[in-house]
Formats: structure tokens, C-alpha cells, sequence
């Protein structure tokens, strides 16, 4: 089975500026980061705005990204819902189209004990066929929800084709719990984008990141310079990656993001409602302080 490494972006979904969809800039946005370097995708996560998408928008979004990667790289849908039953229809279309694995959120808002998260897992994961890779997903700051190691243990003695996890808080504790599931072979994708070389050198197989969906270039440095044992160089990439993290707000605001993007010639249009873009003022001042970060990083 498949499983998640190095510079996994999590993407935003692009918008027309009438709220809708646009599922041709969905496509190009695939293909801006593929050409960068990613080495696997994660659309309709947090960074995606799932909860604001209907099921039939999400599955739209899920084939595109799935036909315009082409198998160029690794693609796994977030399939995570409000809901168990939307849930498992995701997660079953995801495999209905050829992703290469899914990724689920703990339930959300209302709270769940850890026999109730166990059996939510279980049963997603029994939903697909057993060679079809699942990533639990833990973002207890967000979901209102934490799913403990023991707990993940449970999931995967039960579920052979539940292999990993996105754990996207920085508490490298936990982190370094859920390294040692199923006797240390259990993949563990850091979702804090700041974290990615402090959690290599611990063992994790590398990051979900959003900020990679903007700038995918200084992750992907940092994650090569590693694999070749080039650590000084690492570190010093590991700065300009945060830098990049600090300006776009680090995912507490996707309309960063996607103003960014503009500014790269990428189109992921608007926000949806109840969130907006940014202010004019607003975009002036990442436009300008994107511009001096760059010139001193050379990309862009």
C-alpha cells in the first residue's frame, strides 16, 4: 500500500469569484504543483475548505485532482465529514476514481470519547477494501476532538489498511507516541509546517503542509537537503520555509493563501462565505512583504 512522504501539500480549493467551484484552476494549481516538486497531494482538507463544500462539489474536486496528477505523484483525498454517512461516501468514491489513499478527520465539534472515535475509524476504514490506504487525521485545536495514541493502536490492530497519521499540532510528545505504533512502523505526517525537519530527524515520514500549496519550494529543499545528509544546508532552509510560514499566517488564514497564489499567477479565486478575502490594505502589505522575502530567498 501507498503511503504518504516527503512534501505533502495540502491544497485550497479555487473559487470563482460568484462562490463556485472552478475546477479548471483546480486542474492548473495540480499541475503548479507538481512542477514545483511536491511528491504527493491532499486536496479538501482544512486548508481545502472542507466544511464549506457540499459532497458533490468535494467528489468534482477529488476526480480532478486525481486525472490531472495522472499518477505523477501520489494523491490521497481527505475524506473526513460532518457526518459518518458523507464520510464513507467519500471515502468510497476516493477509491471509486483511483486515488492512492484517503484521509479522515475525527469527527468534529461535537465531542466524541475514545470508544466512539474508535468505532467512527473502524468503520470508515472497513467501508473500503482492505489494500486501500487510510490516514487518521488528528487536529484537536480545530475538530474539538483528540484521537490519543492507544487509541490509534486499536484502529490499526483492527484495520490493516489504516497505515498513518496527520497529527497537525506541534507537540512532538504525542508525535513521538504515535511513532512507536505498531512497533514503530506506523507513518506519522507532521501537519505544523514549521515543524518539518525537527520532525524528520525524529522519524516522521515528512509533512502535510499548506504553506507548500503557495510555496512549495523551500519544503522540497529542506526534505532533499535532508535525504542527502546535508543538515547545515537543511537548517538554513528550514528558516526561509518558516519565514514563508509567518507571512502567510500559517494556515489561520486561507485567503493568505490564495492571494499569495494571485500573486504567483496562480487563480484560486475567493473565499467562501462566511470567510472573505483580504482587505486591499491587507493584500498591499503581503504583496509588498512577499516581494522583499523573495528577493532575498530567490523564489518566486
Amino acid at each position: 500500500m501507498k503511503r504518504l512522504y516527503g512534501i505533502t501539500t495540502a491544497m485550497v480549493t479555487p473559487f470563482t469569484r460568484e462562490g463556485e467551484v472552478n475546477l479548471n484552476q483546480v486542474g492548473k494549481l495540480t499541475d503548479f504543483l507538481i512542477s514545483k516538486g511536491v511528491h504527493c497531494l491532499y486536496p479538501l482538507g482544512t486548508t481545502g475548505e472542507m466544511i464549506r463544500l457540499s459532497v458533490a462539489e468535494r467528489k468534482a474536486v477529488a476526480e480532478t485532482v486525481v486525472k490531472q496528477a495522472g499518477g505523477r505523484v501520489t494523491v490521497f483525498i481527505h475524506a473526513g465529514a460532518t457526518t459518518l454517512q458523507d464520510t464513507i461516501e467519500l471515502a468510497k468514491h476516493a477509491h471509486t476514481i483511483g486515488a492512492d489513499g484517503i484521509g479522515v478527520v475525527t469527527p468534529i465539534f461535537l465531542g466524541a470519547n475514545d470508544r466512539e472515535l474508535e468505532e467512527f475509524f473502524v468503520t470508515v476504514a472497513n467501508s473500503v477494501p482492505d489494500n486501500f490506504p487510510v490516514y487518521l487525521y488528528n487536529i484537536p485545536q480545530c475538530a474539538a476532538n483528540d484521537l490519543k495514541a492507544d487509541v490509534a493502536q486499536r484502529v490499526a490492530d483492527r484495520c490493516p489498511n489504516v497505515v498513518g497519521i496527520k497529527y497537525s499540532y506541534p507537540d512532538f510528545l504525542r508525535t513521538n507516541e504515535y511513532l512507536n505504533i505498531n512497533n514503530g512502523t506506523f507513518s506519522v505526517m507532521q501537519g505544523s509546517d514549521r515543524l518539518l525537519l525537527a520532525a524528520l530527524a525524529m522519524g516522521c515520514d515528512g509533512v502535510i503542509s499548506g504553506v507548500s500549496c503557495v510555496y512549495p519550494e523551500p519544503f522540497v529543499a529542506v526534505y532533499e537537503a535532508y535525504q542527502q545528509n546535508r543538515i547545515e544546508e537543511a537548517r538554513r532552509l528550514q528558516r526561509i520555509a518558516v519565514r514563508y510560514c509567518e507571512t502567510l499566517k500559517s494556515g489561520s488564514n486561507m485567503a493568505y493563501f490564495k492571494e499569495a497564489l494571485r500573486l504567483r499567477g496562480v487563480d484560486a479565486g475567493s473565499m467562501r462565505a462566511p470567510q472573505l478575502d483580504l482587505l486591499p490594505g491587507e493584500a498591499d502589505s503581503l504583496r509588498l512583504a512577499l516581494a522583499e522575502l523573495n528577493r532575498e530567498t530567490l523564489y518566486g
